[in-house]
């Protein structure tokens, strides 16, 4: 690494982390505004918020707006270097523009190497004491409000719920079914279904059990009994941005899961996942296009340019949001929605590259 690239990787990585820090900064004081009245509701001391709040919410935040943290930072760097006219200096003794983009890239892999790691392992642990905490003091007490529930439970298991009552860990109306095919033979009715804790089993009242085999169909009445299913509370728990607070390993086991039981909800979980590895890459394109932005000397000065990086980063934020709304809708393929953002910045960045006089 030479002179030149330890100097530019350090103004960088300096410039991205102190954006990083007052943009987070303002939304925290924003979201202590809102959630004001809700902590004083419940009478929470401030070690309590800071500690079990705020703390894991900043990282939760720095992630979220790194891209556009990132071109932020290039943009401010690169536009203080020209309007110093250093980089002219650098260009005229014989640097080629490719190379002068190497020590921003090099900040950018630096950066996408930890953010992969905080997005799979770190902010999700963060994120469940965070989450455990909106969803205790600022949130509405959770009632699951499905009918007619119908969850896959085994490979030819089926277990139907008319209504479940998340307080009491109730269902009613249950039937477990077994279909092999298109053939159902074996359906099992109750009228309540109890969660015991203790036993970590469900209680089944009394039962009505047809076997069918063929022609021949057979009835018989069972009490009621414990049992074990592959269903358990927290399937009819809150999921109130559960995909946040699952790690990498966590995420792939439940989306897993949710395939297995053909659950409507999968886009979301998928979504979130691509998502996770799309924004490293985000981060090199933007890096790139900042770059090439801000590397002329503009007459509306540093200033200018670093407005009109902002304009260029939040298009970018609102391509990821629509994006991500039309995969969760199933109106779009998850991987293809993570991507898009970084596709059309990647043309964007290719004709920019072409175009502007450097």
């Amino acid at each position: 690494m030479k002179l030149l690239d330890k100097y530019i990787l350090k103004k960088f990585l300096t410039a991205f982390f102190f954006t990083v820090v007052v943009l987070v900064m303002v939304i925290c004081v924003i979201d202590f505004t809102e959630k004001n009245d809700d902590f004083l509701k419940h009478n929470l001391g401030i070690k309590q918020i800071m500690l079990e709040y705020y703390v894991n919410l900043f990282p939760y935040y720095a992630n979220l707006l790194s891209p556009i943290t990132v071109f932020i930072a290039v943009v401010f760097v690169t536009a203080q270097l020209a309007a110093r006219t250093e980089i002219v200096a650098i260009l005229a003794s014989g640097v080629s523009f490719k190379r002068l983009l190497v020590p921003y890239l090099m900040g950018s892999a630096i950066l996408a190497v930890v953010t992969i790691a905080l997005t799979g392992w770190i902010i999700p642990y963060a994120n469940k004491t965070r989450v455990n905490f909106e969803r205790k003091y600022t949130k509405n007490p959770y009632v699951y409000k499905g009918r007619n529930v119908h969850i896959k439970i085994g490979p030819n298991s089926y277990a139907y719920m008319e209504s479940y009552n998340n307080v009491s860990n109730v269902g009613y109306k249950f039937a477990l079914e077994t279909v092999e095919g298109t053939l159902l033979k074996r359906r099992m009715t109750a009228e309540a279904i109890t969660w015991d804790s203790t036993k970590r089993a469900w209680l089944l009242s009394p039962q009505l059990v047809r076997i069918i085999n063929g022609p021949k169909e057979t009835l018989l009445t069972l009490p009621a009994r414990d049992t074990t299913l592959n269903l358990y509370p927290k399937d009819f728990a809150s999921t109130y941005r559960l995909s946040e607070t699952l790690t990498l390993p966590e995420l792939n086991r439940f989306i897993k899961q949710k395939i297995d039981r053909g659950a409507s909800d999968t886009q979301i979980y998928l979504s979130d996942k691509y998502e996770r590895y799309a924004y490293p890459y985000a981060m090199f394109i933007l890096t790139i296009i900042g770059v090439i932005m801000s590397a002329r000397k503009s007459r509306a000065g540093v200033g200018g340019q670093i407005a009109l990086g902002f304009v260029l980063a939040f298009v970018f934020i609102i391509f990821v949001i629509l994006s991500r709304n039309f995969a969760q809708v199933g109106d779009l393929n998850p991987m293809l929605a993570a991507w898009i953002p970084s596709i059309v910045f990647t043309c964007i960045g290719l004709v920019l590259y072409r175009v502007v006089p450097r």
